[in-house]
């Protein structure tokens, strides 16, 4: 249903940017309205622009969130079905290729550029198509663990997607703190928690290969990185800042991790005492994983054609002449939007993934 309404507006939307004669001219109604669109991280004094450009990109955009806040719901659920989990992982990626479609083939089009921290900024966009990707493969990480797949390949995955949060993180650097501090330590605590997961998972890849010194220490390095992300937890949630705060130390997930580096380092320890002897390097291997399968890729997405209702005698009936003076483009410094109360897609915990 939310499909066809959407799709059925951005039918709509099209005839406002194309001429409906296919030729290369834009639509003269392109720029009859003022839009305006309030911002994830200014709170509810709105962006605006007179351009049906921006309105079929903000759309967009407001359709990808949805994606996002939908797989939170289901990933924040107590006992979470296969058929949910693979939701989850279809809606993010799904999510993921919007943000793609409108970074690569729409946002270069906007007269105007979308200012700093503004949610059309290409380094948000940029932003968002990395965490979602890294969300997903949280979900492909969970279910390789439960078929118990080969630890070499979970430790490319975790290695993969604590690098899909560093890239996130890396950037927004260069964004406003009191914008983007609370968003940069989630993503910084994720990176450390997957990059624990891959030593963890590595550890054991070189003890079966019987490396067990150097299977302690990227154990060690696990513990620690551990240990950074539970304090980058507490961090996290002290910090102030715009969206919604989760608690990721209070999952399960994170929390089978700490006591699986706890068991897996005693056992490597043990061994080492009875069997092999080896030295423990001073310096934690270098982490030089590839995941040949199992990574997420965005779905590719494209707006809905225009609707057959759009013909050149259609558009010929609009007298641009009768239209009211032009709207002022940008809002009054003071002007708020009111927020629009949310239909129920809140996760039932705090626990699951936080993307939006």
């Amino acid at each position: 249903m939310m499909k066809n309404a959407v799709d059925s507006y951005f039918s709509l939307l099209q005839g406002f940017i194309n001429s409906p004669d296919e030729s290369t001219q834009e639509s003269k109604l392109r720029y009859i309205q003022n839009f305006k669109w309030t911002d994830t991280l200014h709170g509810q004094v709105p962006s605006a622009q007179q351009d049906a450009v921006f309105e079929l990109i903000s759309m967009g955009f407001n359709v990808a969130l949805w994606y996002t806040k939908y797989a939170s719901r289901l990933a924040g659920k107590e006992n979470i079905t296969e058929d949910e989990a693979k939701e989850v992982h279809r809606s993010l990626k799904i999510a993921a290729g919007i943000f793609k479609h409108l970074k690569e083939s729409h946002i270069p089009k906007l007269i105007t550029p979308a200012e700093k921290g503004r949610d059309l900024e290409p380094r948000l966009i940029e932003a968002y198509i990395s965490q979602c990707q890294a969300e997903a493969q949280e979900v492909t990480i969970a279910r390789a663990i439960e078929l118990k797949h080969a630890p070499g390949l979970i430790a490319a995955l975790a290695y993969e997607t604590a690098n899909f949060y560093q890239k996130a993180d890396h950037t927004l650097s260069s964004l406003e703190p009191a914008y983007s501090a609370k968003w940069r330590r989630y993503l910084h605590l994720k990176m450390c928690f997957y990059t624990a997961y891959a030593y963890c998972y590595h550890g054991q890849t070189l003890l079966a290969a019987d490396k067990c010194g150097e299977a302690i220490r990227s154990l060690q390095e696990a513990e620690k990185l551990y240990a950074k992300a539970e304090a980058l937890c507490k961090e996290y949630g002290e910090t102030k800042g715009p969206g919604p705060t989760a608690t990721p130390s209070g999952h399960l997930f994170f929390k089978k991790l700490g006591n699986l580096v706890k068991s897996t380092l005693d056992k490597c320890q043990r061994e080492n005492g009875f069997i092999y002897f080896q030295k423990i390097p001073t310096e934690a291997p270098q982490l030089e994983l590839k995941a040949n399968y199992g990574l997420v890729e965005p779905v590719p997405f494209e707006f809905a054609p225009a609707s057959a209702q759009w013909t050149p005698e259609t558009l010929a009936s609009f007298d641009l002449t009768k239209r009211p003076k032009d709207e002022r483009a940008k809002p009054k410094p003071e002007e708020e939007v009111k927020p629009v109360k949310e239909p129920d897609i809140k996760p039932q915990t705090d626990t699951g993934c936080c993307l939006s």
